[in-house]
């Protein structure tokens, strides 16, 4: 499966910085209702709800800095600018929500062992308050670049939280129920559980793109093939693939080239660079062309130490 391809703008950056300040609002004022009404109606629900909404405040307050940073220049220091402080910002996400996860299970499993009885009365409106605010927040990101890991950890703060206030609306409906002190810890676990599986999936992208892993998805061998059936007799070995930051995928390869002139081996070069910008979509790509070879024709690259 090829990379997809995704066209930025400056207007839509603009427009979705706007959208992550319009949705930080929204939750910070959830949070403070649902942290009252946590406490009023003795929902740990709520409170669980409160807490993951905390996160989703910082999720965005570090998406909006980290997208500020990745736009920045490159400089004689930062050579590839500070693009990869969003993988970082993404990364910090999700071990936030893995402390939250830990939190939410255990004072869930203790509320299951000693039941509260829960005022539904104060609980309803607050758990429909959050949801709808909630969902406001999910259709402000909704057309989040879905390269960007950066925005998308921070959206899927959003859904899963939006899911957890679903779930506390429920538990709030039956709360006087016979069941009703029970379901309100069910549904601490449950936000628990969604909160983990969203920062596992976080975690392995943002290692991932860290350790500079080739891209999930990117098909190497494919690619490789390819650009010797298109540039034959060219032949693509000691190939690196890796993202500086969410969307910003580099490569650099040898090439076995015949023997050429330099003009022509410079333009032989650049057409291969527009056939990987365009149909795998690399935008930087660092290419060497070899007419006696380096004595090797791996497709895989070998780091050897440097005899001092």
């Amino acid at each position: 499966m090829k990379m997809p391809h995704t066209h930025h703008h400056i207007e839509d950056n603009d427009s979705l910085d706007l959208r992550l300040w319009g949705s930080m609002g929204l939750n910070l004022a959830v949070t403070v209702v649902e942290i009252i009404g946590g406490v009023l109606s003795g929902s740990l629900g709520l409170l669980a709800d409160a807490v993951h909404n905390l996160s989703d405040i910082a999720a965005l307050g570090l998406a909006i800095v980290a997208r500020d940073l990745g736009r920045r220049p490159a400089t004689h220091r930062f050579t590839y600018g500070l693009k990869r402080t969003e993988i970082l910002a993404a990364l910090l996400n999700a071990v936030i929500l893995g402390v939250i996860t830990v939190f939410i299970v255990h004072e869930a499993i203790t509320r299951l062992l000693n039941p509260v009885l829960l005022s539904s009365r104060v609980m309803l409106p607050v758990a429909l308050a959050a949801l709808l605010a909630n969902l406001g927040s999910v259709f402000l990101l909704r057309k989040h670049d879905g390269d960007d890991l950066n925005v998308r950890s921070a959206f899927l703060h959003l859904a899963q939280d939006a899911l957890s206030s679903l779930v506390v609306v429920v538990a709030a409906l039956f709360a006087k129920s016979r069941v009703g002190p029970y379901l309100d810890p069910i549904a601490a676990l449950v936000i628990g559980l969604g909160v983990a599986w969203s920062a596992v999936s976080i975690i392995r992208q943002a290692v991932g793109t860290l350790v500079e892993a080739t891209p999930a998805g990117f098909q190497l061998e494919q690619m490789v093939q390819e650009v010797g059936l298109q540039f034959d007799p060219v032949q693509m070995h000691h190939v690196h693939v890796w993202e500086i930051g969410s969307g910003q995928t580099a490569l650099t390869a040898h090439l076995s080239v015949p023997e050429m002139s330099v003009t022509k081996a410079e333009s032989l070069t650049n057409e291969i660079r527009t056939f990987l910008q365009e149909h795998w979509h690399i935008q930087h790509a660092t290419l060497e062309p070899e007419v006696n070879g380096c004595g090797k024709s791996d497709m895989l690259g070998e780091w050897k130490p440097i005899s001092l």
